[in-house]
């Protein structure tokens, strides 16, 4: 679909438990669609930048001061708090792409999405399940990032999430990258505010 399309806009949420690979395909997706200037939403965060990440390429970075500024002029569609810092998903953002008639792709958690879906119910809310707790675990592990405390608490919670897939308006397993893609991508195109029969007893075979 392209950012000159009549068509009213489309906000796309993307939504998985960590290790889900969310981020990956909302990657992919982006340069898939280059040419068709899809964008991201840049989220705004109170947490220090890295050394490798830019203003306004990975986040907007505001003190807490001016988080609270903007969540009190109502400008964020949702806002929470992870790991003691505050993230925020502009609501500007949506709406400018939504009259311009394109595609903005959101990469939240499991709570944000929600939130979004409340204030946007137009958007397509897409779920990403990884395809087996073992897996699951084993992305988590790789990622080298956390203890072992730390990563039993992100894996219990991402077992949690896992079970509210059918809260969103369609899921994918992502046991293949490139396919799980398409597989969104095609998601995206067709989605006509309906829900999609899911792989139900697949899916109650990973998460049960």
């Amino acid at each position: 679909m392209s950012s000159s399309s009549h068509d009213s806009g489309r906000i796309v949420i993307l939504s998985s438990p960590s290790g889900g690979g969310k981020t990956s395909l909302t990657r992919n997706l982006l340069a898939l669609h280059k040419k068709d200037g899809w964008t991201f939403s840049i989220s705004v965060t109170t947490r220090p930048k890295r050394p490798n990440e830019r203003e306004g390429r990975e986040y907007y970075f505001r003190s807490r001061e001016q988080f609270a500024e903007i969540r009190s002029q109502g400008r964020f569609a949702e806002s929470c708090k992870v790991h003691g810092h505050l993230y925020g998903t502009p609501r500007d953002s949506i709406e400018s792409v939504c009259k311009a008639g394109g595609v903005i792709l959101l990469d939240v958690d499991v709570k944000g999405a929600f939130k979004i879906k409340k204030a946007f119910p137009q958007a397509v809310s897409i779920f990403i399940l990884p395809p087996s707790k073992v897996e699951l675990r084993r992305r988590l592990k790789s990622r080298g990032t956390e203890t072992r405390e730390q990563l039993g608490i992100r894996l219990d919670r991402s077992l949690a999430e896992m079970k509210l897939y059918k809260r969103f308006d369609y899921t994918v397993i992502n046991d293949n990258l490139d396919v799980a893609t398409k597989l969104v991508d095609s998601i995206i195109h067709s989605f006509k505010a309906r829900k999609k029969s899911s792989d139900f007893k697949r899916i109650d075979r990973i998460i049960g």
